[in-house]
């Protein structure tokens, strides 16, 4: 596993911002902030409920989701976000919000 980002929600809007359709968010791209940050903002009507909805999480760039993710619990079943980028979020016993990522961001 190696770091990727933080994941951090706002409901203001942010510069950069990039809608993702599945989850019903806006996020900004996190290997343009200097600390890797990558901000989230909900539409009132995204499916996402939860703790990946209401606490930030951390996110790995991994070979497989599905091997990483081994023995934590599932909060959103991985999905393709991009033709070339997958990601999944789990938790990990103590309650931390993981976002495991499978691939490339930019082709």
């Amino acid at each position: 596993m190696k770091f990727s980002h933080i994941g951090l929600i706002t409901d203001t809007p942010q510069p950069g911002e990039t809608w993702v359709e599945k989850t019903r968010v806006w996020t900004t791209d996190h290997t343009k902030h200097p600390f890797h940050v990558e901000w989230i903002r909900f539409a009132p009507d995204s499916p996402v409920t939860g703790p990946v909805r209401d606490r930030p999480h951390i996110a790995y760039q991994v070979d497989s989701i599905e091997a990483s993710g081994k023995g934590l619990r599932v909060l959103l079943e991985p999905w393709s976000v991009t033709g070339t980028l997958r990601v999944g979020f789990y938790e990990y016993a103590d309650g931390t919000v993981v976002e495991l990522a499978e691939g490339s961001r930019h082709p």
